[in-house]
């Protein structure tokens, strides 16, 4: 009589929820951070889009002292306005050389990869940039770059070079502040390879080697492919930290000399929010290109990785 109960027991029809489980609880630990992304990542996206459309101080309710002006801002942006050239120019600058922190925190990682003598030490001394607060990377650097005392003059000095005024030239003040910004983007890329190389197979290399594989070949059919997943987060890092460079620049030149380093986050602040600027709407038409040109690189790297993945498939 039991066996019997126990056997009707276990044929009585589920419920709907037990027999949707497997399905539903991933979707019960996503929601809550579902709902706290669209509350303060779309949401906050979705109203820049709105206030772009607007002639606003940002004092007051927007439908009060807003004005209506619809794509005005942008065709002022892109057509009349020669700071915003400037600063999507610096940008691109920006772009293009902040990418040289990923093959050197690669070959960094590699030669931390090793295990000789004091290795823990030298980690430490690459490890330190990462830590420490970009304010403090800017003044590091613009004492460094000064041109009575700094570190650099000195340094040039010694194989015949004239003094440079880096951050005082138009023309190199940018580039002294992106290899500032270098400093420490270097030894986060160092840090993804070193996590990456802890995962490289072993068997793979060994059977590599029989095979005759050495040096270059080896690094770049055999390491370089199991690195995809850290190279790709370096990236995505990368071009992220070099769109929305602020700190540096607001520390080592505050924009200047002229307006030359001048990129398009600080033109956003400026315009926004800095002593001469309450013109909220024409920021965050500034706001919504640069995330438009955000959206752009890093919807091309998923899109990559996305191939990529069905192709190892």
């Amino acid at each position: 009589m039991a066996e019997t109960s126990d056997m009707q027991h276990n044929t009585r029809p589920k419920g709907w929820y037990a027999r949707n489980e497997i399905a539903i609880t991933p979707w019960l630990f996503l929601i809550p951070a579902m709902i706290m992304f669209t509350l303060y990542v779309v949401w906050p996206i979705g109203q820049s889009f709105y206030i772009s459309m607007f002639k606003w101080d940002g004092l007051g309710p927007i439908s009060e002292t807003g004005e209506y002006v619809g794509l005005a801002h942008y065709e002022r942006l892109l057509t009349r306005d020669k700071a915003f050239t400037v600063s999507l120019w610096n940008n691109a600058k920006w772009l293009v050389f902040y990418l040289l922190a990923i093959p050197g925190g690669l070959f960094i990682a590699l030669f931390l990869n090793q295990t000789v003598r004091g290795i823990r030490l030298y980690k430490s001394l690459f490890f330190f940039p990462f830590v420490i607060s970009q304010i403090v990377v800017g003044l590091v650097f613009t004492w460094f770059y000064d041109p009575t005392f700094g570190l650099f003059n000195g340094i040039i000095g010694v194989f015949g070079f004239n003094p440079v005024n880096v951050l005082g030239d138009p023309k190199l003040a940018t580039y002294g502040i992106i290899a500032a910004g270098l400093w420490p983007q270097t030894a986060y890329c160092m840090i993804l390879y070193l996590t990456g190389l802890n995962a490289v197979d072993p068997e793979q290399i060994e059977a590599a080697r029989l095979d005759g594989a050495k040096g270059l070949k080896m690094l770049w059919f055999v390491i370089l492919p199991q690195l995809r997943p850290a190279t790709f987060i370096a990236f995505v890092v990368t071009i992220i930290g070099a769109l929305r460079s602020f700190d540096l620049i607001s520390i080592m030149t505050n924009g200047g000399p002229f307006g030359s380093t001048r990129v398009l986050s600080f033109y956003m602040f400026e315009k926004s929010l800095s002593e001469y600027g309450f013109k909220m709407g024409y920021g965050a038409a500034i706001a919504v290109i640069l995330f438009l040109i955000m959206l752009l690189f890093i919807g091309y790297f998923l899109f990559r990785m996305y191939q990529d993945e069905r192709e190892a498939r």
